[in-house]
């Protein structure tokens, strides 16, 4: 039972006229007598709780950032109206801060037998699994004076999906890929290993593409053209240890790698290659594996969603043994971990010449934009003691890519917005030299 703010004045009204007027039991008992009777009538005429019915249904996904909605429709099988106050209760994370109250509670009436709905918006800031609570309903009298109280649990699970910031950047990267393979109207035909027409040489052309034979058995001068390699294997491996925890600007360095990992599968899927996706630490977190062209990147996403970082130290080399498990060929094996010195002079350098002796291994890793902020600083001796020290963590970084690229890895070490398009770029780089 749940007493209301009109009776709790009504009985402040009623303390002062006693005080005023009748100072004793007589009047303490002529106030508060039908006081307590007028709430025991209202809280019997009150709707009960336990006999309503709920179903959930509304959307089961959302990406990161933005508002879904989850309607709960409620049926009243008793003969009482109900006049409800509900509390839709979801984890604090389901909703933008400082909006919980206003989008969580509703009000409505139920006529006897009847049902109504209503909506919760919800607008994650946080990746993964968002389960609802349970929902609290106070059912009210006609007079206003107490409520009866109780809760049921209704399940309903929302995934919040990666947010997917860097699909901005696909087209471009896809009429690059286009461009590449010959499709579009460029002065020069894509580059590559694979054959794909003869046709005939147009000045500015590389005599070196002439092919001499079919020249030979025509009038006009023929040359070989060529495009990049399809079909080729990418295994995205998504380091999940303690370094993916770290806070790179506003977001988690595991969300701007998976940001990166997106686009990638997205470019590479679009450009006929098989994408594949493993999350590792100590042990496989999440895998992505066979999956035709049409299905990889909702795969992705949804292996993605409840993944969050582990504060464990990587195992390096359970690491290369799941990867080589999962790339029996030659294949490009994407490894999103941190350039942190000790991690990688400790844990993968010693297994890189079994990655790298049979596949093609490119590293990426998220730069904190507050290192670069610190090296640039000046005019203060804080500022000064804080440009040694970031000038320091550079060099650091540099010095750990170099050893990676002196071992035929390439490197792409760059800041969360810019990680993405230059995985990409270092992707259709590598393919337009065949080297896929």
């Amino acid at each position: 039972m749940a007493l209301t703010g009109r009776a709790a004045l009504i009985a402040a009204l009623g303390a002062l006229v006693t005080g005023l007027l009748l100072p004793h039991w007589t009047g303490i008992v002529a106030v508060n007598l039908p006081l307590a009777l007028a709430i025991l009538c209202d809280l019997a005429l009150a709707a009960p709780v336990r006999k309503l019915h709920f179903t959930r249904s509304g959307d089961t996904s959302v990406r990161l950032g933005e508002q879904a909605s989850v309607q709960v429709t409620i049926a009243n099988p008793s003969g009482r109206t109900l006049r409800a106050r509900l509390r839709d209760a979801w984890p604090p994370s389901s909703w933008t801060p400082g909006t919980e109250i206003a989008a969580s509670r509703h009000e409505l009436t139920v006529p006897p037998g009847e049902r109504r709905r209503f909506t919760t918006s919800l607008r994650p800031t946080r990746r993964g699994d968002r389960h609802a609570e349970r929902l609290t309903v106070r059912s009210y009298g006609p007079l206003g004076l107490a409520a009866r109280q109780g809760h049921h649990h209704v399940p309903w699970t929302l995934r919040v999906l990666p947010a997917f910031e860097s699909r901005k950047h696909l087209p471009s990267k896809l009429a690059r890929l286009r461009e590449l393979d010959g499709r579009t109207s460029v002065l020069t035909r894509g580059e590559g290993t694979e054959f794909d027409s003869l046709r005939e040489y147009i000045p500015g052309d590389d005599t070196r593409s002439i092919d001499w034979r079919a020249t030979a058995r025509q009038s006009n001068v023929a040359v070989r053209t060529w495009r990049p390699e399809r079909d080729r294997h990418i295994l995205l491996v998504l380091d999940t240890g303690r370094t993916s925890a770290g806070r790179v600007g506003d977001i988690p360095r595991l969300d701007a790698s998976m940001d990166a990992a997106l686009l990638l599968a997205a470019l590479a899927t679009r450009a006929g290659d098989r994408v594949d996706m493993i999350a590792y630490d100590r042990r496989i977190r999440a895998a992505v594996q066979r999956r035709g062209a049409g299905e990889t990147l909702s795969a992705l996403v949804n292996a993605m969603a409840p993944l969050e970082p582990e504060l464990v130290e990587t195992d390096a080399h359970g690491l290369a043994a799941t990867a080589l498990r999962m790339a029996p060929r030659h294949s490009l094996i994407v490894l999103l971990t941190a350039l942190d010195a000790a991690p990688v002079e400790e844990g993968l350098l010693p297994v890189l010449p079994r990655l790298s002796h049979r596949h093609t291994v490119l590293v990426a890793s998220v730069a904190d934009p507050r290192i670069a902020e610190m090296a640039e600083s000046r005019g203060t001796v804080q500022g000064v003691y804080e440009a040694a020290a970031g000038a320091r963590a550079q060099a650091e970084r540099r010095r750990t890519a170099e050893l990676l690229e002196r071992r035929g890895v390439t490197v792409v070490d760059a800041l969360p917005m810019e990680l993405a398009p230059a995985l990409a770029d270092a992707y259709l780089s590598l393919k337009a030299a065949g080297r896929l």
